[in-house]
């Protein structure tokens, strides 16, 4: 079919029928859809929008673009995504929970996008663990242990990264159409029978209004079960980093406080608990919320999710031991600070944009694609939105390898606090739930 008659049906607001989708789909992939073609139909796609039924055939296209996994377990395969912030480590805690629960969590995940941190970046802090694995190496690691994290191969859902590169420099990247997609294609390669998704809202995340991340999640939870994934979604607080660290060997020590089911990290904990409650009842595991959040206390009470991260880490190149000496294997950085406040009063406000921006200037964080991380970088000990401070108290603590780069995060950290005489309201952590029928 002619590839500018399917660009002008778009343009001009005409439904496009599942083979058309296909042909865009696999024109991306193999390269007989130009790139000129390809920004043409981002940006038509950006500007006119697409209908929910062709929300889902382009999402289904892009996934059958690849290799999509198939699966013989005993149990559901389950995953969690989450569109990103700062402290946002809960994959880590999440994953070896719900392999404990019963479900089996093949977890593709990502690098660091922008001011918030990757997941792969993250795992990459402990010595030799590998992100990157054949798909028989997940397959085989996913069965015997429960739970892999890894990157995507090479041959998963090849039209959505070529069209992701082309949104990239086109200003198309914010496109509810395209993001729903390219964020499915690649999860629902991953055989997924249930799906939970973390919507972050706030200073820290990509989506700062709740009405843009509501229509972002409803998206996603219409398309995906309409894919044939069950998929729930929930709004999350994002306002002020999540876990009590940011940064790359800090966040994965944060994890660990929980899996070990040690005191702390109570935020991180409860957003972890509701996300992981409810992908139990949405994979049937659970008959509802309550019986899955007893489940996954118990997974870490028993000791049984620490085990399955530890076999995990090992499975993957890591130290066999990490779980018990993490400490030792994670890199510290030389040199630490406190970041004190300039004034008394209540935090108001925290900009969770400049705080990974001050972690990508320690190192932290990437600028260009080849850029290598310190994993020791970060900020941690955060002083929360409403407490009661005193000037020269501390808001947080800088970890870096130099004073140099501590002036700089300096600079950055000095802009990112607000404050108030009156007392503060506390935000609710979870916003709201969205299900296939809200």
């Amino acid at each position: 079919m002619n590839i500018p008659f399917i660009l002008a049906k778009v343009r001009d607001q005409i439904p496009l029928s599942r083979d058309e989708l296909k042909i865009i789909s696999d024109g991306l992939a193999n390269g007989s859809v130009s790139d000129a073609q390809a920004a043409a139909f981002a940006m038509a796609v950006c500007l006119t929008g697409l209908s929910e039924n062709e929300r889902v055939g382009l999402t289904l296209a892009m996934r059958d673009s690849g290799n999509v996994q198939e699966w013989d377990l005993p149990g559901p395969v389950i995953d969690k995504h989450s569109t990103g912030g700062i402290g946002d480590n809960v994959s880590l805690v999440l994953a070896p929970m719900l392999a404990a629960c019963g479900g089996y969590v093949p977890m593709i995940s990502g690098r660091g996008l922008g001011h918030t941190g990757g997941t792969l970046d993250k795992l990459e802090a402990i010595p030799g663990y590998r992100t990157q694995v054949t798909s028989d190496d997940c397959t085989r690691i996913v069965k015997e242990v429960g739970c892999a994290i890894v990157g995507a191969g090479e041959g998963i859902a090849p039209a959505d990264k070529r069209l992701y590169s082309i949104r990239d420099i086109t200003g198309t990247v914010e496109s509810i159409d395209l993001i729903t997609s390219s964020i499915l294609s690649k999860k629902l390669a991953a055989g997924l029978e249930a799906l939970v998704l973390d919507v972050k809202v706030g200073s820290g995340a990509f989506m700062k209004d709740v009405g843009q991340a509501r229509e972002l999640a409803r998206s996603l939870v219409s398309v995906a079960n309409g894919a044939g994934c069950r998929t729930t979604a929930l709004l999350t607080d994002m306002n002020e980093p999540l876990a009590d660290s940011a940064g790359n060997a800090l966040e994965v020590k944060s994890a660990l406080i929980v899996l070990k089911n040690e005191p702390g990290e109570e935020r991180l904990l409860e957003v972890t608990l509701r996300l992981g409650s409810y992908l139990l009842v949405t994979a049937g595991l659970v008959k509802d919320a309550q019986e899955g959040r007893e489940l996954l206390v118990n997974s870490l009470s028993s000791g049984k999710a620490a085990e399955i991260f530890g076999r995990m880490v090992s499975a993957l190149g890591g130290p066999t031991d990490f779980v018990e000496r993490y400490d030792e294997y994670l890199p510290k950085a030389k040199k630490w600070v406190e970041f004190t406040s300039p004034e008394s009063g209540f935090l108001e406000s925290v900009n969770g944009r400049l705080l990974g921006q001050a972690i990508i200037e320690m190192g932290g964080g990437r600028t260009k694609a080849e850029d290598t991380l310190n994993f020791s970088v970060g900020l941690d000990r955060f002083l929360r939105i409403g407490q009661k401070i005193s000037k020269g108290d501390a808001l947080l603590r800088i970890h870096s390898s130099n004073d140099r780069d501590i002036e700089r995060a300096q600079v950055l950290l000095s802009k990112a606090f607000g404050y108030s005489q009156n007392t503060i309201n506390s935000k609710p952590l979870i916003i709201e739930t969205i299900s296939k029928n809200s």
